[in-house]
């Protein structure tokens, strides 16, 4: 089977023929992998699974090939029992990789310091083999990031990274010392290099300053730039085992990550780019067909966006897991456009077929249930006041951690009691929370219809002012950063001001939601950087990271800040010939992207 053998209906038929090899040499299990990856992206899981199966424990990449599969359903599902399965698949995947690989004596270890490594004398089959235990040990750290959001999972996770960045700084020598002359399997390699060079790059590179520096005192470090340039290279080496991980690691950063924890915009066009360029090899494949959903949605389309998740939603039905995703998005989808009963119906498929946290999509579906209080029927009034009750029994922990997220709902269902069974917006603020204003600010159509809702409830809680006095600073500010946040993105900068100056007024009368100040503080930095003031920008974004401790969701606006600040940064070196014209980020081989 040669590299280029992409042709869709190709690999559909040998994965009813195939010829199963009786000893599993180096090409053979490349061909093979592609072979899995291919079924894998055409929504052939199980075919995938069943060919990489039986020669787990003797392959390293079959062994890699499961724990990756296994990798993956853990972090669909974020299930306990899966995530230790993983965990298990992966340990056994990193011992399967290291029999593989070169055996370093006490003795060259040390000549290691007085001479130059010979990379030419490692055979193809040790070289893949490092690659390969990199690659695992790779997954098995991000199993740890994935786990949950606490600042300790992340430092955890930082630390298991460690042996990884050790096995990836040697495959980057062999990838640049070595002579591939007759290597015929450089590229399934070099792919894989930039792969994980642009993943650990992309991953420390996000973390919070605090961890920063903690991670760089021991001996870590992580560039952005350096990140998407060696993905980009690898996403380019077409047919190349790893090409489709790139692109999809790309995907991620640009659509989603940066979206969450992110400051600025994905890169929209090289997103369309590799998209398009997929889904004419997989037209069907449900993972293309839920990024071009994502793409519409962060533009701003959303009934565009509603089209293509229904599509990948319907596309396979093997890993219902993935279903979920689209359940979550077209959540979303459906919230941004104030339709709340689909809202609901998609939060309530999750809380019943989904179990990473049943506490977030019960809170979900009770704040839509809330917007929509006044079209509530017979029972469903009495069910809205029992999922707040059995909100906070769902609560979880994780690794001995609470989810930050979960905290948050379960103070919220106090506070729906506490204020004679009624909240304010919530769902609003749960879309301000998980940074859908980003989507909303791309189409003012979507944001003015926003806007009325906040006033016309600013009205409403007035009049109810004397009904409501414990919580009503705390209501009213809330209000004031979602009306900010409208003005904001329709471009009113001095009203969207005004208004975060008003809530900061308030900021001693606040009784329960403290982290509205550091959050309109954050948002006020954002905003001064729109009308470039630079200086200011930077001094309220240190603010907000500096001057408050302890309130709800911390994390999550830390890593905002950290990206803004950081992009803040880019922005100024792009802005000076100097130190324009000194960046380089890896723009000779000799470079080291660690």
């Amino acid at each position: 089977m040669s590299d280029s053998d992409c042709d869709e209906e190709a690999f559909h038929d040998a994965s009813e023929d195939i010829a199963r090899p009786e000893a599993m040499d180096l090409p053979c299990a490349i061909d093979e992998a592609k072979l899995a990856m291919d079924l894998f992206m055409n929504n052939k899981f199980d075919e995938a699974r069943t060919l990489i199966r039986p020669w787990a424990r003797t392959s390293m990449y079959h062994a890699l090939g499961h724990g990756t599969f296994q990798f993956l359903e853990a972090v669909l599902t974020f299930e306990p029992q899966h995530i230790e399965a993983a965990s298990e698949s992966l340990e056994q995947s990193v011992e399967v990789c290291n029999r593989y690989r070169k055996k370093t004596t006490v003795y060259e270890s040390i000549g290691k310091i007085m001479k130059k490594t010979n990379y030419d004398a490692l055979s193809e089959e040790e070289i893949h083999a490092e690659l390969c235990y990199a690659e695992c040990l790779l997954l098995r750290a991000v199993l740890t990031f994935v786990e949950d959001e606490n600042l300790i999972s992340f430092v955890k996770g930082g630390l298991r990274m460690r042996s990884c960045l050790n096995a990836y700084k040697e495959c980057w020598n062999i990838l640049k010392n070595k002579n591939w002359e007759d290597c015929k399997h450089k590229p399934h390699f070099e792919s894989g290099v930039r792969m994980g060079v642009g993943a650990y790059n992309l991953l420390i590179s996000m973390l919070p300053a605090r961890i920063m520096k903690l991670l760089e005192f021991i001996g870590f470090s992580g560039n952005r730039e350096t990140g998407l340039k060696q993905l980009s290279i690898g996403c380019g080496l077409r047919g190349s085992l790893r090409q489709i991980l790139c692109a999809m690691v790309l995907l991620g950063f640009h659509l989603f990550v940066l979206y969450v924890l992110g400051y600025g915009d994905g890169d929209l066009e090289l997103a369309e780019v590799i998209i398009q360029d997929q889904l004419s090899v997989f037209p069907n494949g449900v993972w293309y067909n839920f990024f071009k959903a994502r793409l519409e949605y962060v533009k701003g389309h959303v009934n565009e966006a509603i089209e293509w998740y229904m599509k990948a939603w319907t596309s396979q039905s093997e890993w219902v897991q993935f279903h979920h995703l689209c359940y979550w998005e077209l959540m979303w989808a459906h919230c941004i456009k104030q339709d709340w009963c689909s809202a609901r119906d998609f939060a309530d498929l999750l809380l019943q077929e989904s179990r990473w946290s049943r506490t977030i999509y019960g809170y979900q579906k009770a704040s839509f249930m809330c917007m929509m209080r006044d079209k509530l029927v017979g029972d469903q009034n009495e069910e809205l006041v029992q999922l707040f009750r059995d909100i906070p029994g769902w609560k979880q922990r994780i690794a001995g951690k609470s989810i930050p997220m979960e905290k948050f709902a379960v103070k919220k269902c106090e506070r729906f009691f506490a204020q004679g069974n009624k909240l304010v917006l919530p769902a609003v603020e749960l879309l301000y929370l998980w940074n859908g204003f980003k989507v909303l600010g791309k189409q003012p159509e979507l944001i003015r219809p926003l806007l009325h809702l906040v006033e016309k409830t600013m009205k409403l809680l007035e009049k109810e002012r004397a009904q409501d006095n414990n919580f009503f600073v705390d209501n009213r500010c809330l209000l004031l950063l979602l009306k900010g946040m409208c003005h904001k993105y329709l471009g009113n900068f001095s009203d969207a001001e005004r208004l975060f100056q008003e809530l900061f007024s308030c900021e001693k009368e606040l009784v329960a939601d403290h982290y509205l100040v550091p959050y309109a503080t954050y948002e006020l930095g954002t905003l001064y950087w729109s009308k470039n003031d630079l200086n200011l920008a930077t001094v309220t974004l240190e603010n907000a990271k500096n001057n408050y401790k302890g309130y709800a969701l911390e994390s999550r606006l830390h890593f905002r800040i950290h990206s803004a600040l950081a992009d803040l940064r880019s922005f100024r070196k792009s802005d000076s010939p100097t130190e324009s014209s000194n960046s380089n980020v890896m723009d000779n081989n000799s470079n080291s992207p660690f």
